[in-house]
């Protein structure tokens, strides 16, 4: 076993490694058999980039003693959301969880229904997107908002980190040789991690007049998020 001294390890420890030094396998050993000089090591690289999508919920809420009638309430008011969002091309609109559930009074006696009835928004277009916002809220109520990477988006930047973070493990496992005095490594096992979380910023809106729409038209900075792909794995320094 190679001797290692004191500043080896400090460099070591500077570079966030674990070395395992055991006994130098006879001439000749196939893979898979003891290693000698076996340093862990990890590498990461991330960027900061700007959010592209943006996620809305908008509801409408309502009474009625009678059943049928509350719903027929409530589908009207989705149909008449749908068909306003139809206007904005550039934004996604579906249906999201409506349900409607019975109301009782204090002697848990049937007064009357309630009801709830969603649309979710998806856009990249963040412009258009306030504006269909601004105009919907003239009926209804914004539950929330959201921003995030579009999947292709996020996909696009992994795969240009992957070869970021693997040359920041070879830096490493560079950094271990010399510090071991070795000639030479080999890379044993390596693992990549694209599971790095986004920050999911909190979003943030200032109102704008709209001569063409009775709410305001709320201007939505999306923010930033932060992609982050790691590599781990395993170097045999002779």
């Amino acid at each position: 076993m190679r001797p290692m001294n004191s500043i080896a390890i400090a460099l070591l420890a500077m570079c966030g490694v674990t070395f395992n030094a055991v006994a130098q396998a006879p001439a000749g050993r196939v893979d898979g058999g003891d290693r000698y000089n076996s340093v862990e090591l990890q590498a990461e690289a991330q960027r900061e980039v700007a959010n592209d999508l943006l996620n809305a919920t908008l509801y409408v809420e309502a009474s009625d003693a009678n059943a049928a009638q509350l719903a027929d309430t409530l589908n009207r008011a989705g149909n008449a959301a749908l068909k306003a969002a139809a206007e904005f091309k550039a934004v996604r609109a579906r249906t999201g969880a409506n349900q409607t559930y019975p109301v009782y009074d204090r002697i848990q006696k049937l007064t009357g229904w309630r009801g709830r009835a969603e649309i979710r928004l998806d856009s990249r277009d963040f412009q258009a997107a306030a504006g269909l916002i601004a105009k919907l809220q003239a009926t209804m109520q914004l539950g929330s908002i959201s921003f995030s990477l579009a999947q292709d988006t996020r996909e696009k930047l992994e795969n240009d980190l992957i070869a970021e973070a693997i040359n920041a493990f070879r830096a490493r496992a560079d950094i271990a040789r010399q510090a071991l005095a070795g000639k030479a490594y080999r890379i044993r096992r390596i693992a990549i991690n694209t599971g790095g979380g986004s920050v999911q910023p909190r979003p943030m809106f200032r109102m704008a007049a709209s001569a063409a729409a009775e709410v305001a038209t709320p201007q939505l900075e999306g923010g930033l998020s932060t992609v982050t792909v790691s590599v781990s794995g395993a170097v045999e320094v002779d």
